[in-house]
């Protein structure tokens, strides 16, 4: 049996770059929302005729567009995902640019009629409104409030979640924004851990979770973790994500 210290060093050991979780097959698993984000990004990409992707991670969802709008653009702001990003955007004849996460757009007033982003880490929605024309949508699925709580607690105690993701804050920011909101739809998704190497990873991967997570610093609630899905079975824990269209 594997023990503890050598689960640690496996978790700790998987590289943390780009949105591919394939590495958690068999270890952990999560529920998918039921609208199908990456299957409405192809679609909607078809009839767009300048689209960008904000903070697009490794450009996962855009290597699966179908059809590619004459222009392509993509922000993302840590090297590791822009190394991942650049070929994928260069094999479509697109282009991803280096900008942080809170820094405005670098592009010109309306210049998208389709601008996307999965799970960004904040949205700056004047600067949507701004780089969308007139007409033009912007579509993304984003992580809500109290999202995988229940692991949260287990490294830092009990706590009342922030309501600083939750879709009523969404909408009411796109609105003031000056944008429609044209739909909205939210979920609670199971997720299980199978091994404790499942968690560390995930905490060093997803960094919100557990601000400022460590192995060193947080080895004797990993520990306790260890030794309750030892005996219980696999840690459930619950994501939660909405789906948010609003446009110009």
């Amino acid at each position: 049996m594997t023990t503890f210290d050598e689960l640690l060093a496996e978790g700790a050991a998987v590289p943390t770059e780009g949105w591919d979780f394939s590495w958690f097959a068999g270890r952990a698993s999560e529920e998918r929302p039921p609208w199908g984000y990456a299957g409405l990004v192809a679609q909607r990409s078809g009839s767009a005729r300048a689209m960008l992707d904000v903070q697009t991670g490794g450009a996962e969802v855009l290597a699966q567009i179908p059809h590619v709008p004459p222009l392509l653009r993509a922000t993302e702001s840590w090297p590791p995902n822009l190394d991942l990003a650049r070929p994928r955007l260069t094999a479509l004849g697109g282009q991803v640019v280096q900008v942080e996460d809170t820094e405005p757009l670098p592009f010109d007033d309306g210049t998208f009629d389709l601008v996307v982003s999965r799970h960004p880490t904040v949205v700056l929605w004047e600067e949507i409104a701004r780089v969308l024309r007139p007409g033009g949508t912007y579509l993304s699925q984003q992580v809500g409030k109290a999202s995988v709580h229940e692991l949260s607690e287990a490294m830092l105690g009990d706590f009342e979640p922030s309501d600083g993701r939750s879709p009523e804050r969404a909408v009411a920011a796109a609105e003031g924004a000056g944008l429609r909101v044209r739909d909205l739809q939210t979920a609670r998704l199971r997720m299980t851990f199978n091994d404790i190497a499942a968690v560390v990873h995930f905490l060093r991967k997803v960094i919100w979770i557990v601000p400022g997570f460590t192995v060193e610093a947080y080895r004797p609630q990993l520990e306790l973790l260890h030794e309750r899905i030892q005996a219980e079975g696999p840690f459930v824990a619950h994501s939660t994500r909405f789906l948010i269209e609003a446009g110009r």
